[in-house]
This record gives C-alpha cells, structure tokens and sequence, in this order.
C-alpha cells in the first residue's frame, strides 16, 4: 500500500537525512512535499489527503503540538522526530503513533512505517463497511454485575458497552443502562476472554456489536443501536487487529 506523506522539519539537513531514509528504506511511501514551519505544514495538510506526518516537535514559532491543534478531523497518523526525548510523554499523550529520536535509526524509521502501513490498510478494509470480527459467534456466557443487595447476572451478548466514570463503570444494554461500584478495568479483566475490546480509556465495547469504523486521529466505533465511540490512536492498532 502507497503512504501518502509529508516531511515538516525547520532544519534542511535534517529534511535531507529523512527524506534520503525515507526514498531509500520505505519505498512504499510517496513523499508529497515538505515544510519548515507551521504554516507551511497546515497548507499542506489542508492540500493533501494524508496517511501519514513526519512531525519534528520543536519549530520556529510554535511546535508540533501547536500544529496538531490547528488540524480539524485529523485522519494521519503522525511520527514525531526529535532530538529531545524529554517530549516523548507529551507526544504519546497528543496520541502519536511512533516517536524517533534523533539521530534517526534507520530500524526504527522501517517500523514506524510498517506500523502506520497496517494501520492505513486495515483502515482501508473496514471504512464505511460492515465489520466481520474474526470472534463473530456470539458469546453465550454470562457475568455477575455486583449490586448493593448481592448481585445480577446478565448475558455478556446483551453488554452493548462499558463506559469509565471514575472509580464506576455504566454498562449499556439496548434499552437500559446500569451504574455498578467497580471501575472499567475490573470489567476489562471479566471480560478479557469474550468479545470485548478497550477502544479507548474510558470505553470497553462488545465487537459483537460494531457495525461500522470511521477513520480519524483514532477514529471512531459504531454500535448496532447508533452510538458512536471515539477510538484513541493508541488503542486503534488493536482494535483493528480483531478484523478481517
């Protein structure tokens, strides 16, 4: 599969260096140009539909992250390149998919272009189209869902979703929805051997019930009853795992 991609990095030699690695060792990405500000960058974003942004963090007036925020309905992914490791935690948390540290290793570049090359692809199969999880019997076990009383047992198959609401969780059925005194990782761990998948921090979702995968800077679930849930790019690579 083509990458369709950019290069935003204020210094020229390093432009050169990724570029030259990039022709060399990734041939399967299609460099559509370069820029060495801000500006220049969000005229190309806006130019082009990108799969991919190699993003170095520090530029002139602003940086990487001032420039993510400029961007509406973000459907690249983007590879952060710096020279700085102090930023990685900022970058995971702005939700990059893959951090290089200057000076490049050629290896690492290779990954983070297979890594986004996945994604694109399965991207690709699924937009807009019915969902076939590789799980698809449905699951006919049950759970307990603990109540101040004792506790209720209910079919896993009818759990639309669990949503995180600090120390609770809400579990959505089709017509109802229940607020239970344990958090969202007690039902990640319960669930973990059924057809269910963390699509986000806050939201555990049945695979059963996916329809459909709309793509975005993590890009977004919807449900057989209309919901859409918002994916975060750090969970997308698995979410995407579970299809065909």
């Amino acid at each position: 599969m083509k990458i369709k991609a950019i290069i935003v990095e204020d210094e020229q030699i390093s432009r050169d260096i990724l570029r030259n690695y990039v022709t060399k060792y990734c041939p399967n990405v299609q460099l559509l140009g370069e820029a060495g500000t801000i500006e220049e960058a969000h005229r190309l974003i806006q130019q082009y539909e990108l799969d991919l942004v190699f993003l170095d963090v520090e530029m002139p007036f602003g940086n990487a992250f001032d420039l993510l925020e400029k961007v509406e309905n973000q459907t690249f992914e983007t590879v952060f390149v710096t020279a700085y490791d102090h930023y990685a935690i900022e970058a995971l948390n702005n939700q990059a998919t893959y951090y290089l540290l200057k000076p490049i290793s050629i290896d690492e570049l290779i990954k983070a272009v297979r890594i986004v090359t996945d994604i694109k692809e399965k991207e690709n199969e699924l937009e807009t189209a019915v969902l076939t999880s590789k799980t698809a019997q449905q699951v006919d076990g049950k759970i307990t869902i603990p109540q101040q009383d004792g506790f209720e047992i209910v079919a896993v198959k009818e759990i639309l979703f669990c949503k995180a609401d600090d120390n609770y969780t809400e579990i959505y059925f089709e017509n109802s929805k229940k607020l239970v005194s344990k958090t969202l990782k007690y039902f990640e761990d319960a669930l973990k051997e059924s057809s269910f998948v963390r699509v986000h921090k806050s939201f555990l979702v049945n695979i059963n019930e996916i329809v459909k995968y709309k793509k975005g800077k993590g890009g977004s679930v919807v449900l057989s009853n209309g919901q859409e849930i918002m994916v975060s790019a750090a969970k997308k690579a698995n979410l995407l795992s579970y299809f065909k």
